[in-house]
């Protein structure tokens, strides 16, 4: 079926195209140097490749206290969930492109992302963090506060469909401008679905871990998290309700942009 002809908003427009041209020439470049851009199963460069060193040192503009939270949560036992610092900045810039006032993160870890939105959006931006983990959320907290933008993170300890459900039953539905989600993987479609109905017309969904380490090539019967991942990212594909891209950033983002 023919996808239905919407009007975005300038910025939006502007930024996909960008995005796509930027991933097209990943893409020809991949063609060209396979084992430099496409080195692993999930489609990443390395991590610790000299290539994304290169990356780092010519594009990452790191908050003092984002560095801070990084440095710290990289001697953590789970440091390896948080979401990569050039995915963060990246998020953070598409945040500021569309004058973002209200973001929603799924999964908060340490809260590094979280931190990295707070710090593009205005005074009296707001930025609902979901997890059900507190002491991960506790090594974060105190830079929230050393960064000056405490006031703006609302960190919510309960099942992340409860503070969704709760945002609509207030009245919260398309008053967001942004949604992140990472979190468990099996619940993605349905915070999916939430966060659509959540963020308004112009704003952006960015699903983060799409590649699951390149387990959504093949599934296992036995992996929910990676068959969860790869239906929605089969259903993203036909979704007629957004434009996407997905980039080989971190282990794989989706950017859904609300038509």
């Amino acid at each position: 079926p023919r996808m239905p002809h919407l009007s975005v908003p300038k910025e939006v427009a502007v930024g996909t195209a960008m995005l796509g041209v930027a991933f097209a020439a990943g893409v020809l470049a991949g063609k060209r140097y396979p084992s430099f851009i496409f080195g692993t199963p999930s489609g990443m460069i390395r991590k610790n490749s000299p290539l994304r060193q290169y990356i780092l040192d010519h594009s990452l503009r790191e908050h003092p206290i984002l560095k801070k939270l990084r440095l710290l949560t990289a001697d953590h036992p789970h440091g390896r969930m948080m979401v990569s610092c050039e995915e963060a900045q990246l998020l953070a810039n598409l945040a500021k492109l569309i004058k973002a006032k209200k973001v929603i993160e799924i999964g908060v870890f340490t809260g590094y992302n979280a931190l990295s939105m707070a710090l593009v959006l205005p005074d009296d931006g707001r930025v609902i963090a979901c997890d059900i983990n507190e002491d991960y959320a506790k090594i974060g907290r105190p830079l929230w506060k050393e960064a000056g933008v405490e006031h703006k993170i609302d960190l919510q300890i309960k099942p992340a469909i409860q503070t969704l459900d709760e945002l609509l039953a207030n009245g919260e539905a398309e008053t967001f401008d942004f949604a992140f989600i990472d979190a468990d993987k099996e619940s993605y479609n349905e915070y999916y679905e939430k966060c659509f109905h959540l963020i308004k017309k112009g704003g952006i969904i960015a699903i983060d871990n799409v590649f699951w380490n390149g387990k959504v090539l093949k599934p296992r019967k036995d992996d929910l998290a990676a068959q969860s991942i790869h239906r929605l990212n089969e259903k993203l594909l036909r979704d007629a309700r957004v434009n996407i891209s997905m980039l080989p950033v971190g282990d794989g983002v989706t950017l859904a942009f609300k038509l």
